[in-house]
């Protein structure tokens, strides 16, 4: 890591924390608004809110503080890092529903305009590509092999921009698949059940990997190594696991 790397690390982290703190402040200023406007719990009901608050302290743990640092030196606390963007922050944000949120803490004309261009054929065609089961679902799985490659994963790790577009790119991607994993849960359960299912094999594979197969690229030892592997392999199928169970039990209800 060159000599600028640390300023460079201190600048992407002040960024992280400015975003933080500005997202939750439009969250509770939307949200504010809206219920001013509908009724408290109307809208956003208070579960929802909660989710959100949840998802943002998932984020806040996983990109600031101690957890952060620790990632820069151990494999494991690098995974743990990831698992928390990924099966924490996702899904919780998700629910959350901050989209509607933050547009309600816009003035009116804004707001119309949002409205306005997400109605735009062009934007619900690219809308309904990333966001459907297979291109959700394509884009995390190219993003979580991806950055696994030794170089990839050792260019994320000695460079704080290449770390960061990492974050991005898991978050991201992580925020498409429970999108459809819950929207799925709605308009097309089995999708979504597929969904979980071909999430948690090949997740499952790359952390089987990582457990089984030397990692030396990062220059940790075998069983910080093998402990990375372990975090992403189990805690990661247990979540897909637990929320394909959700589901099915919710589709049984309502067949039976």
């Amino acid at each position: 890591m060159d000599a600028a790397a640390p300023a460079a690390g201190a600048g992407w982290e002040a960024l992280v924390v400015t975003l933080l703190g500005v997202s939750a402040l439009l969250y509770a200023f939307g949200l504010l608004r809206l219920w001013g406007h509908a009724g408290a719990g109307h809208g956003i009901p208070r579960r929802t809110a909660v989710n959100f608050a949840l998802g943002w302290l998932s984020l806040a743990v996983a990109l600031v503080g101690p957890l952060d640092h620790w990632a820069a030196e151990r494999f494991a606390a690098h995974m743990l890092q990831h698992e928390l963007l990924m099966l924490a922050a996702g899904p919780l944000l998700v629910l959350g529903r901050p989209l509607v949120a933050w547009t309600w803490a816009l003035p009116l004309g804004a707001r119309q305009a949002v409205g306005s261009a997400l109605r735009a054929p062009w934007w619900r065609w690219v809308w309904a590509l990333v966001s459907g089961p297979t291109g959700a679902g394509a884009l995390h799985a190219l993003a979580l092999w991806c950055w696994h490659v030794p170089a990839w994963f050792l260019l994320a790790a000695t460079h704080p921009g290449w770390h960061a577009l990492q974050h991005f790119s898991f978050l991201g991607t992580a925020l498409l698949l429970w999108w459809a994993v819950f929207a799925g849960a709605r308009r097309n359960p089995g999708a979504a059940l597929g969904l979980l299912f071909v999430t948690m094999l090949h997740s499952g594979a790359l952390g089987a990997l990582l457990t089984l197969a030397p990692y030396p690229w990062y220059g940790s030892s075998l069983e910080d190594q093998q402990l990375g592997g372990l975090l992403m392999w189990v805690p990661a199928a247990g979540v897909f696991l637990a929320a394909a169970m959700v589901l099915g039990y919710g589709l049984l209800r309502v067949r039976a």
